[in-house]
């Protein structure tokens, strides 16, 4: 086997999904300004596109949490579950009834994995601690603190807590079927003096008690919440509910100086929330979007390359040297890659021919998708190579064929696990667009579809909305263009319907 081949067949560009990379990341990864600022704790909610890398800065966060506990005493507390099930799935078939349900539901689960931690916390140092046995006994006494259960099974004694048994200022809850009167000792709104004498407690005011203990032991507690689209992804009006109340629960914490929620969310899910109404969404500030441009991805794409001690010595560089400079990192990409995919004077070059293959509707590209490609186009290669052809040109580690051959892998991951999930509503539409013209205006899609002009130019925009379509000509006559990284899944035909 040649030294090409070879140094290939032992090359790792690591995982397109971050869960199953989270010891490799700390390889690739660059400490950013955007990074020094969630680690600070400037920042509570990070926004991004599907596949920016949220949940990549979550597992990184993750790793860094044996540092913060020891030097800042922060510790971290997921509040849904990184992988597997996620805690907030089983909502879906028996939700909460009203966002101000969710609230209650948002704050007594913050209140009770903080206690929960505390409870544990306390036990293992043998200390004491008057305020958080306080609310401790309270939790306990009303069911909602049972020792050593996931966060699934904690999330459901509270939702029924929150259903049956979380008085107003009024009082006791009657169950409706069988007249049984449910007393609980929490309550949403602040209790009455004849309540506070029969120990009613305001779920605001335990959460002022337990930070009150925190700050004691100095301790700062960080509530992480990831995947909340996969939550709530089978209900457009569930997640508009939960993730309002979330967010109003936010800003009701926001005066807990030892309690600090960081909520990680795709920033579609976000203007729907906003559009839809949300008054509160100004004071939401502690934010930040992910973004990646042209040198940033290209810098993703040379650390991973170089993560590979064989590439490395195959082009004779350092790692340092290589990211200390930019023209050299895309001096080092021009060795590995061709100049161009397509030849021709109009043509692309190679870093840009992957980066639109790669871009949906929005014209952004997603690192997930490009690392996706990186993969395809590596097997792609070794097929090649199996097949008995030659090497690349010149030194390059890849040849044109097997990189154009890399897209239909990604623009069928693409369609199928991220668009037609995410929008089941929408297939039907979608795959009658199989084999026709890439560029489509209202008049043919009604045709298409088989539906009114008015229909169509709806499912038209919500393509958009969803970066299937890119919406090009004019407001009153537009035109929708289908991205490259969409088309392969189709096998759609270039040019105008």
């Amino acid at each position: 086997m040649n030294e090409r081949r070879q140094a290939l067949a032992d090359a790792s560009f690591g995982s397109r999904v971050a869960e199953d990379e989270a010891e490799g990341l700390k390889s690739y990864f660059v400490e950013t300004e955007q990074w020094r600022k969630v680690l600070s704790g400037e920042v509570d909610v990070v926004f991004g596109a599907k596949g920016a890398g949220k949940s990549a800065l979550y597992s990184l966060l993750v790793a860094q949490q044996n540092v913060l506990r020891l030097g800042r005493r922060i510790v971290f507390i997921p509040a849904e579950n990184p992988r597997g099930t996620p805690a907030f799935r089983d909502l879906t078939a028996d939700p909460p009834a009203s966002e101000d349900e969710f609230r209650s539901l948002w704050k007594l689960y913050f209140l009770a994995l903080v206690s929960n931690y505390l409870r544990h916390h306390l036990e293992m140092s043998k200390t004491a601690n008057a305020k958080a046995s306080q609310v401790i006994n309270t939790l306990t006494e009303n069911g909602l603190l049972a020792p050593n259960v996931n966060l699934i099974s904690r999330l459901k004694s509270i939702l029924d807590y929150v259903r049956k048994r979380m008085p107003s200022v009024e009082g006791a809850v009657k169950d409706p079927n069988t007249g049984f009167e449910f007393k609980g000792k929490i309550t949403l709104a602040q209790p009455t003096e004849e309540q506070r004498k029969e120990g009613y407690f305001s779920v605001d005011e335990l959460l002022d008690t337990i930070n009150t203990a925190l700050q004691e032991t100095q301790i700062t507690v960080w509530l992480l919440l990831d995947r909340l689209d996969v939550a709530f992804s089978d209900s457009p009006q569930l997640e508009g509910n939960a993730l309002r109340a979330l967010f109003r629960v936010y800003l009701d914490i926001q005066g807990l100086t030892n309690i600090d929620a960081k909520i990680f969310l795709r920033d579609d899910i976000w203007r729907k929330i906003v559009s839809s109404g949300f008054r509160e969404a100004s004071h939401v500030t502690r934010t930040l979007t992910l973004s990646w441009d042209q040198k940033s991805l290209l810098n993703l794409i040379v650390r991973r390359f170089l993560h590979n001690e064989k590439i490395c010595a195959l082009y004779t560089v350092t790692k340092a040297e290589v990211l200390e400079s930019a023209p050299l990192q895309s001096a080092f990409f021009y060795r590995v890659f061709p100049k161009q995919v397509d030849i021709g004077p109009r043509q692309p070059s190679a870093l840009d021919w992957m980066l639109s293959r790669t871009a949906d509707g929005t014209k952004r590209t997603a690192p997930r998708e490009l690392i996706h490609l990186l993969l395809a186009i590596r097997d792609g290669q070794l097929r090649l190579y199996e097949l008995g052809s030659d090497d690349p040109p010149e030194e390059a580690l890849f040849d044109k064929a097997a990189i154009r051959s890399a897209l239909p892998a990604v623009s069928g991951a693409r369609y199928e696990q991220t668009l037609c999930a995410e929008h089941p509503g929408l297939k039907p539409y979608l795959d009658k667009l199989e084999r026709e013209r890439t560029q489509q205006t209202v008049a043919s899609l009604s045709k298409l579809w088989a539906c009114p002009i008015e229909k169509a130019s709806e499912l038209a925009e919500h393509l958009t909305e969803a970066g299937f379509f890119e919406r090009k000509g004019s407001k009153d006559n537009p035109a929708y263009w289908v991205p490259f990284l969409y088309r392969p899944a189709l096998k759609m035909i270039q040019g105008s319907a």
